[in-house]
């Protein structure tokens, strides 16, 4: 590619440009990052109703085209609208009628050498077409694998096994594999080479995610603060925190009876969106609700708030056991100072010795809370700061961005 030309790339695969969620809040950084380069211009995907969806109309920055395409951050965004009786075969249908979009403007603006850069391995029984199809264009197809979806406790047997196939058909459809997790990206050379097109080997990189390091804007007196304290019964510095998806692998059932078994007189608050199946099922196990110490405080979206309420935890646990690199660890490690990490090779690959580990073993997470209490300011303070130098030198979105940067400029060479 002369450097005269522009690289076209499409991002399919996440819900909107909004903070909602992992790829929501990369894809919003990302084409931030690139609104002035003149060498990338961006096409993103974006659901155009049910759960996710971005109202264009409603975003500020965001310029309407016509009724289904807006642009924002510079970046062209095309809406696909979803009908929603599908269930739980949504995504699938999203990501397949995007690939279509994409491959309907790349033809009708005749874009020669563009990527279509598609997130989390979804659709594999449709991926030779849509390679071959996005090849005939001249284009380019790059992947990001996501983290292990198949293993996923909410899924059932049947459909773990089709996310499994799907992920190696999605591999072996792709010219370049952009991992965000170094542990990721030996998996799948450990799965899948010589599995590739013609028995190839699969062409991989690693690119992690990024985290903002900037103070919360609300100061300790702040009313918004204040009031959200008294109304969960918590105080700075007197609870631990976890922040996530309320699902199974994210151990919630673990850190909770854990905490419940030890010592400790602060309180744990949980931020999530419960899922009362779910809730029931810890209950009947653990009767938690007789520990007034645990607490389901709801979801935050305040931005400045929850960050905020990061900064004043204790002490942070992380729970999840299926993924890459996983924003919320990045964002805990950047904002408290005590990062408490279910031990997993995701996790130590991100925090080294930034952080303290616990097993999944019966007891141990209650002995590390009990120690974690009867740890000196001075030691926790020397954590925060040894956890804040590592997110600012591996994991700011300016260094994350310059690698995609790099890997889309250089376009599979």
């Amino acid at each position: 590619m002369q450097n005269s030309e522009v690289q076209h790339v499409f991002l399919v695969g996440a819900k909107s440009l909004g903070a909602y969620g992992g790829y929501e809040t990369f894809i919003n950084k990302l084409t931030e990052y690139h609104q002035n380069n003149e060498r990338i211009k961006y096409h993103v995907a974006c659901k155009a109703n049910g759960d996710g969806c971005m109202d264009s109309y409603a975003t500020a920055g965001a310029e309407i085209i016509n009724e289904h395409e807006f642009t924002y951050h510079n970046a062209h965004c095309f809406q696909i609208r979803i009908p929603q009786k599908l269930g739980s075969a949504q995504a699938i249908y999203y990501d397949v009628a995007a690939l279509k979009k994409c491959c309907k403007i790349i033809r009708e603006q005749k874009i020669s050498h563009a990527i279509v850069y598609i997130m989390a391995c979804r659709i594999g029984p449709f991926m030779k077409h849509f390679y071959k199809e996005i090849h005939k264009l001249g284009g380019m197809v790059y992947l990001n694998p996501d983290g292990h979806e198949w293993m996923r406790a909410k899924w059932s047997v049947l459909i773990r096994k089709y996310w499994k196939i799907s992920e190696q058909m999605m591999v072996k459809w792709s010219d370049l594999a952009i991992c965000d997790s170094v542990n990721i990206e030996k998996y799948i050379h450990e799965c899948y080479d010589g599995k590739g097109i013609k028995g190839r080997n699969t062409k991989t990189t690693f690119i992690a995610y990024g985290a903002d390091l900037t103070l919360s804007k609300l100061a300790d007196d702040d009313e918004k603060l204040v009031r959200w304290y008294k109304e969960k019964g918590l105080t700075k510095k007197g609870y631990y925190l976890v922040v996530g998806r309320f699902v199974p692998e994210n151990s919630f059932e673990i850190m909770i009876r854990e905490f419940m078994r030890s010592s400790s007189k602060k309180d744990f608050a949980i931020i999530t969106n419960v899922n009362d199946k779910f809730l029931n099922e810890l209950e009947e196990k653990l009767h938690f609700m007789s520990d007034k110490r645990i607490k389901f405080v709801g979801t935050v979206y305040d931005q400045e708030l929850l960050k905020k309420i990061r900064e004043n935890a204790y002490a942070y646990f992380h729970g999840h056991t299926v993924g890459g690199t996983n924003p919320s660890l990045i964002e805990a490690l950047g904002s408290t100072d005590l990062n408490l990490l279910v031990h997993v090779g995701f996790n130590k690959e991100v925090a080294e010795d930034c952080a303290l580990y616990w097993s999944r073993d019966d007891g141990e997470l209650a002995k590390l809370i009990d120690r974690a209490d009867m740890m000196g300011a001075d030691e926790i303070a020397e954590m925060g700061r040894k956890a804040k130098k590592r997110v600012a030198e591996q994991y700011t979105w300016e260094r994350i961005c310059g690698m995609y940067e790099e890997a889309f400029l250089r376009r599979g060479k």
